[in-house]
């Protein structure tokens, strides 16, 4: 099996949630939150972490993670600014399955206070 590395930037409150699912999964996304999306690089997730989840709240991690190629090429991909800005786009409602999909564990790669 082919496996893509993605990248998740995280807060505190969705790092404790990932730890607490023995590093396997992400939590099901807020009601207002109708997209999960990873991103495809390691300098666009440490953006988000540091300029975002630290302003936001208090902390920022990037998280990283290998899922099934073959299964994550039925998400598009979105460039959401520049070019190196690409995330793709998973719908809150196939979280669950697309958890099913992760090959190992989440590893934290770098964190922000």
């Amino acid at each position: 099996m082919s496996t893509l590395t993605l990248y998740r930037p995280v807060g505190p409150a969705e790092l404790e949630l990932i730890a607490a699912s023995g590093w396997r999964e992400f939590p099901p996304r807020l009601p207002d939150q109708p997209i999960f999306y990873p991103v495809l690089n390691m300098p666009y997730a440490e953006q988000i972490a540091r300029d975002w989840n630290v302003p936001a709240s208090g902390s920022g991690h990037v998280t990283a993670f290998e899922v099934d190629a073959a299964f994550a090429a039925r998400y598009p991909r979105r460039i959401v600014g520049g070019r190196e800005h690409e995330e793709l786009w998973v719908p809150a409602e196939d979280l669950a399955e697309f958890n099913r999909h992760v090959v190992g564990r989440i590893r934290v790669l770098r964190s922000f206070p």
